[in-house]
């Protein structure tokens, strides 16, 4: 089943209400854009899990200066990209295009938000079909997972001003390519029930988005009927058809769009997920309510040339299969990958899944450090694991030298201390590395307790594979007093768990299980270490906060195995 939607409401009209002077909302993201935020803030915060852009007339038409309009585009995006976060999923919105090949005009506005990121699509408004197909190709074409939702415009008997009828234009958009097709606008809640109720909503998925009412003009100004009590009832109704998308059109508000939520959480048929569903403060939290519950990061490598396709893809996965964010290592073992923080932010667009950025001191001073967060934190990067580095090896000591400015202790009290000042607002989550494999673990935790003075939040730990490793993390747990996530790696084989045992720093492989992987078949190899990995979850999972699974060899199905494996427990 496709996911549930419960979109705002009128961004034109309420913009209106406050600026009555305004000709084109759009503007507004060139002209007035701490509004434009202020609005989106409003309506997520609201309970709202998807908004709009505020482009609906942004098309080659309305604005025929193409710099002017790729601006438009582009900061109505990046204002609502910033202003929804982790916190609600933002579309591209694309009202109607009147004049001459307005199919021309579809694919220049799609481009446009596809070079921005853009992944989800709503054509809104719409009143025939034929001119939107070359635009949803393109969408399908070169936006993996994306979600295209195209709603018509019809009167209360169905019919759009072109003449054609509701239901066989929602067929024909859907068997086009549209993930959810539907209606908005022109009519009033009451009428659109009624079209919506005569659908078939097993047959596609539906949206719905109807006006407040019907317009008024008083002193020569169009308004719309202050009701969320009634709104709100009638778009619970359309919700109870079976639609999958709903929200508000004309002279619907924040307003509206609270007592919708407040009214479908109470309905036990719906389960908002709980980040979406929870009402909260207009700057992002110090502590995300993603940390509420126990937590699965998975760590994929960042990579090392300019192909994305993997680590993109696999994030994809997990975050379907249930985790909660991705962590991207910071040229591990001194070998250059690609920039973790940009990697991480680029997921968090793309992927629609938060990430954690390893921030490593071996290439960095304190200015490129700083530069560094501001830049990833512009990008609503929230969280970073502050670590020391891997040296640069010996050899390559004479043409590439460590910086080293600071070590991880020091890293965590700059970054708390820019938290207090720089990101006061909104700011970073710090965690730290624990090792469970030290040979002198009461040194380690008192490391780690020094950690925490400076202002670390939690710690992810090394991989456990041992029982010496599971003692140790329960020891931490119990001394440390703080959010533990228990580090996991699903090994790929013999020949991986050797390399590790002997050459990466902080794993200790139990000699049992390298025992019983030497000489095993592929599939036996990956069944034993699934398994083995399964029992450390086991073992913890009573009283763990988290976990933190580590990818070996992009072997991402290991990876999504064990994070599913997680949430059925």
């Amino acid at each position: 089943m496709k996911p549930f939607f419960l979109f705002d409401g009128a961004f034109g009209t309420y913009y209106h209400k406050k600026n009555p002077d305004c000709q084109y909302p759009e503007l507004a993201n060139l002209e007035d854009a701490e509004t434009v935020g202020k609005i989106h803030l409003e309506y997520i915060d609201s309970g709202v899990n998807a908004i709009k852009t505020n482009t609906f007339g942004a098309n080659p038409f309305v604005f025929p200066d193409r710099i002017q309009l790729k601006k438009v585009i582009q900061n109505g995006f990046r204002i609502a990209a910033d202003a929804a976060g982790q916190r609600a999923a933002v579309f591209a919105d694309i009202g109607p295009v009147f004049g001459d090949c307005p199919q021309d005009a579809y694919l220049e506005t799609t481009d446009l938000f596809i070079q921005e990121g853009a992944s989800n699509f709503l054509f809104e408004t719409q009143h025939s079909l034929l001119e939107l197909l070359p635009a949803i190709r393109r969408i399908k074409a070169m936006v993996s997972d994306s979600i295209v939702i195209v709603s018509f415009a019809v009167t209360q008997d169905g019919y759009t001003q072109t003449g054609e009828f509701y239901q066989t234009l929602l067929e024909q958009a859907n068997a086009a390519g549209a993930d959810y097709v539907g209606l908005n606008c022109i009519c009033g809640p009451a009428h659109l029930l009624r079209l919506i109720s005569e659908l078939d909503t097993k047959k596609y998925a539906v949206s719905a988005m109807p006006n407040a009412g019907y317009p008024s003009v008083v002193n020569g100004r169009t308004v719309y009927v202050d009701n969320p009590d009634y709104f709100s009832d009638k778009l619970t109704e359309i919700y109870r058809c079976g639609v999958r998308a709903i929200g508000g059109c004309c002279g619907t508000t924040p307003q509206h769009m609270k007592a919708t939520a407040e009214k479908l959480r109470q309905t036990s048929a719906l389960k908002l997920p709980q980040h979406f569903s929870t009402v909260q403060a207009a700057v992002p939290a110090a502590v995300p309510t993603a940390w509420d519950h126990t937590i699965i990061a998975v760590e994929l490598g960042a990579p090392s040339d300019t192909d994305m396709s993997f680590t993109l893809a696999a994030s994809k996965r997990m975050k379907q299969a249930g985790a909660d964010f991705i962590t991207i290592p910071d040229s591990p073992l001194a070998r250059a990958r690609a920039n973790s923080l940009m990697i991480s932010a680029k997921i968090q667009r793309d992927a629609g899944i938060s990430a954690i950025p390893h921030l490593c001191c071996r290439d960095r001073n304190q200015i490129a450090i700083k530069g560094d967060l501001v830049a990833a934190h512009i990008e609503g990067l929230r969280e970073v694991l502050a670590i020391t580095g891997d040296p640069i090896p010996e050899a390559d000591r004479t043409s590439v030298k460590n910086v080293f400015g600071f070590n991880s202790y020091r890293l965590i009290r700059f970054i708390s201390s820019l938290n207090r000042e720089l990101f006061s607002k909104a700011p970073y989550r710090i965690c730290a590395a624990l090792n469970t494999s030290s040979p002198r673990f009461s040194q380690e935790l008192e490391r780690a307790a020094e950690k925490l003075k400076n202002g670390a939040d939690c710690f992810l730990t090394q991989p456990l594979f041992s029982e010496e490793n599971i003692q140790n993390y329960y020891r931490a747990k119990q001394e440390l007093g703080c959010r533990i996530l228990a580090g996991i790696m699903p090994l790929a084989g013999y020949k991986n768990a050797v390399f590790l045992n002997n050459e990466v720093p902080g794993i200790q492989i139990a000699p049992q299980l390298l025992s019983q992987l030497r000489d095993k078949s592929a599939e036996e190899a990956r069944i034993l270490c699934l398994d083995y990995a399964k029992g450390i979850i086991d073992r913890v999972k009573a009283d763990c906060d988290g976990f933190y699974i580590m990818t070996p060899l992009k072997k991402a199905e290991l990876s999504e195995q064990l994070v599913r494996y997680i949430r059925e427990q």
